[in-house]
């Protein structure tokens, strides 16, 4: 009988999420501390939208926006992102581009235009990579595969705090809207929806710090 030999794990720790979960802030301070490469997927899905914007290319024409996902023009530098020239370390983080990006991520010719380019970010030093599907379907051969997520509650007042706004005012009330919305789309899009792998380590920080997280995804790669 022949023996069924799986493929080999890749040196990748996938973290994946809803919108403003921490997982971006968690998956950096692991890469940081394991001297890894970390790739914010998210990133680019809403540089996507934000150049397609600058084009004037609605969010919906799936061919066009596809085309600049492919050929887009950024270039990461320490904590700036820098595109077409410009510093859009800021302006890729405001809600309507966040709904941009998850209204691009539904297009299955964006998803494919993007796949490689985040591919490439793996190197020998290894890497820890936070988006929606980098468990399913970027790295499915990752070492470790994690879920985290937290209350659409907790994470609308984590995004309130973060903008410097009051948690219990109509801007919260409208972020809490759009994070609820974000979730939904995400959910029900039938490209590589945002749902956890059958194989992935579950992490609920609604209770948690960002100290406390890490921690725990620490851990559970010390036991791999």
């Amino acid at each position: 009988m022949i023996a069924i030999q799986s493929e080999p794990r890749l040196k990748v720790i996938a973290i994946d999420g809803p919108s403003a979960s921490g997982k971006g802030t968690v998956a950096a301070r692991v890469a940081a501390i394991l001297s890894r490469d970390y790739l914010d997927s998210g990133a680019l899905y809403r540089l996507t939208a934000l150049y397609a914007q600058q084009q004037d290319i609605s969010w919906h024409n799936e061919h066009e926006v596809a085309a600049l996902a492919q050929e887009l023009p950024v270039v990461f530098k320490n904590d700036s992102i820098i595109l077409n020239d410009e510093d859009v370390t800021s302006a890729i983080r405001t809600e309507s581009i966040g709904m941009g990006a998850s209204a691009i991520a539904a297009l299955p010719e964006v998803r494919t235009a993007l796949l490689q380019r985040q591919r490439d970010f793996l190197t020998p030093r290894g890497l820890v990579a936070d988006g929606r599907d980098m468990a399913s379907v970027v790295f499915p051969q990752a070492e470790l595969k994690i879920f985290l997520t937290a209350s659409a509650q907790v994470r609308a007042q984590r995004r309130a705090l973060q903008l410097g706004l009051a948690v219990d005012g109509p801007d919260f009330m409208q972020i809490l809207t759009d994070i609820e919305k974000r979730d939904q789309a995400d959910r029900q899009r039938t490209v590589a929806p945002l749902k956890p792998v059958s194989d992935a380590k579950i992490l609920d920080t609604s209770s948690l710090n960002i100290e406390e997280s890490v921690k725990k995804v620490l851990d559970w790669y010390r036991k791999i």
